[in-house]
């Protein structure tokens, strides 16, 4: 069934799942244009999915791999995992203050928001490219580095190991 997206190159792959990300995000937050007002049950329930959503979300994303990586080391997995969540909350409760500190002077409670806004989709994204990068890279020049080839670049690697065909594909 989806042969035709796995005979594709790596990048258009990732191009396409972007795409179709955007696409669902996009068509899932366009329900707020079919009402003019929310009653407030129906505002109770969405907010109670989007919250659910997010639990889970933090759990199997976060959480569930920290704990499995925690055993791994021989670490108290409940320890790690409260550490980090604690810390987690702490940050936001710092980065509330700083907000505070920044916009006591303004009367107009929306700049916050702005600003608050901007940097935690700032704040998210940092660990995501973070992680992105060293799947994509860093795996492989650690790989590399154990052998001795510090410097040659990654693309070139790839390609002589798929006896010089393109690595993208």
């Amino acid at each position: 069934m989806f042969d035709w997206f796995i005979n594709l190159s790596y990048p258009f792959q990732a191009f396409l799942a972007c795409i179709f990300t955007w696409f669902v995000t996009s068509l899932g937050s366009a329900v707020v244009f079919l009402f003019k007002k929310v009653n407030k049950t129906v505002m109770d329930a969405m907010l109670g999915f989007a919250a659910g959503v997010m639990i889970a979300a933090t759990f199997f994303s976060l959480l569930s791999p920290a704990i499995e990586m925690a055993n791994n080391l021989e670490m108290i997995a409940w320890l790690v995992v409260s550490i980090g969540f604690f810390c987690g909350g702490l940050l936001l409760y710092i980065c509330d203050k700083i907000f505070d500190h920044f916009t006591k002077k303004q009367e107009n409670s929306s700049n916050k928001r702005i600003v608050m806004l901007i940097s935690s989709i700032t704040l998210h994204n940092i660990p995501d490219g973070l992680w992105n990068m060293y799947r994509l890279f860093a795996k492989n020049m650690l790989k590399y580095w154990r052998r001795g080839k510090y410097y040659e670049p990654i693309f070139r690697r790839r390609k002589k190991e798929n006896n010089g065909t393109n690595c993208w594909n």
